[in-house]
This record gives structure tokens, sequence and C-alpha cells, in this order.
């Protein structure tokens, strides 16, 4: 039997849904087609790094207003804006997508999934910018799409990658895909660790239920990858992910 506090919050989900449907989701197209195709022009006349700060930040911070959803960031005094990193996150649900390109505040590439590419405005537009789509199914054409994006993550400009994989459901991390650090250890990068909390309440897992919610972006020291080799790659995998589960 259901408690009075998730009845109350059935209902709301329920008056949630004309306001989903009729408001968000045709916001959601439109300004995914206007501003991708506005990234793509700002990108080939201005530059890909100014287009990508610009349209992703005002893209993200709209769509997460019109939820609405509570942004609280903590430890950006720990980024060093001269600095590349590998930025690497827990993922529960496709908000950590907004909520990273509209408040971490730094130039970054993703690793994104090919299938991306085919969606109308976002995959020209984040094919412009310099994102990386990989083939997940063709291990080969994968790395090779890692290692000729390399020469991107120069000054300033870091890379994020989600190690799990996919999305999580609840408040735990899956294990950890080695790419991130793999690449972290080749350029001899700091990595980035980032917790977000929240984001699986506002958008589930495997889900179009989308709700308000508060969400916590705390981003953490940057962890020095100088000491590591392939060989004692784990215990810098599982050094991270500590940092990233402590706080979750």
């Amino acid at each position: 039997m259901l408690t009075r506090s998730e009845q109350d919050h059935d209902i709301l989900r329920l008056l949630y849904l004309p306001y989903k449907w009729f408001i968000f989701m045709p916001f959601l197209f439109i300004s995914t087609l206007i501003i991708g195709l506005m990234a793509t022009v700002l990108a080939i006349i201005i530059s890909p790094r100014f287009s990508s700060r610009l349209c992703g930040g005002i893209w993200s911070r709209m769509l997460c207003f019109l939820t609405p959803a509570k942004i609280t960031v903590t430890g950006r005094q720990n980024i060093d804006p001269k600095q590349s990193y590998i930025i690497v996150s827990n993922h529960q649900s496709h908000y950590d997508v907004l909520v990273l390109y509209g408040w971490l505040g730094v130039d970054f590439k993703w690793v994104m999934k090919k299938e991306l590419r085919k969606i109308p405005g976002l995959g020209i537009g984040c094919e412009k910018i310099g994102h990386i789509f990989i083939d997940r199914s063709n291990k080969k054409a994968a790395w090779a799409s890692l290692n000729a994006a390399k020469d991107k993550i120069v000054g300033g400009t870091s890379i994020i990658f989600f190690p799990e994989g996919t999305r999580q459901e609840g408040p735990k991390l899956g294990p950890f895909k080695k790419g991130a650090f793999h690449m972290a250890l080749d350029l001899r990068l700091p990595i980035l660790p980032i917790t977000i909390r929240g984001t699986g309440k506002i958008l589930p897992a495997r889900s179009q239920e989308l709700f308000p919610g508060k969400v916590d972006l705390i981003i953490h020291p940057p962890i020095e990858t100088d000491s590591y080799t392939e060989k004692t790659m784990p215990d810098l995998i599982e050094r991270v992910r500590q940092v990233i589960e402590a706080k979750l």
C-alpha cells in the first residue's frame, strides 16, 4: 500500500503531465533544432569553442529552467580554467548532460554514441563543435575515434567520460570502463571527478517520466596521474570511483 507521501507524489506527477507533453517537450524539440543549427553556424564562422560554450550553455539552462530544476554547484574552485582534464562523472540520467553543459563552466568535448548523430539539429551541431562520436559495437573503431580526438584536448579544453557506459538506476555506481583512464595516462592529464545527485529523480534511467527537482553538481579536487602506469591503472580507477561514490 502506498504511503500518503507517495500518493501525493503520484498526484503531482499526473498534474505535471500536460505541462510536460504540451510545453516542455515541444520546446525541447524546437530549441534543439534551432540551437543546434545556430551552433553549427557559429562553429564555422567564429570557433567551435565559442559555439560550444555559448549554445550549449543557453540550451541547457533554458531546459533546466523550464523543467524546472534547481542546480547547486560545489567545488568550482577545484577547476583551473587553463588546465585540460579528463572529466569522469557518474551517470544516472540523460539530464546529466544538461547539468554538466549548463553549470560546469569549462570547455569540453563529449564522448557520444554514434546514434546521436542522427538527431536533427543536435547531431550536426555536436559534430561541428568537435564532440566525439564512437561506435560502441566496434571496439577498434571506437579506439580510433578516441585517438583522433586527443589533439583537441589542449589549452583548457577537456573531455568528459561517463565510465559506467550507461545510465544507472538509483544512487549506485556501475563498473567503470577503462577508456577514460587510458586516455588520462596517455596524455598525462589529471582526472577531474564529478558527482551528480538528483538527476535520476528528475528523469529516471530508461524512462520519459520527467519531473521537477533539485540537483547537486559536486566538483572534486583533480587527481594527478603522473605516478600511475598501465599496470597500476586499477588502483587509479578504484581511487576515482571511491571519490565519486563518497558523495552519492
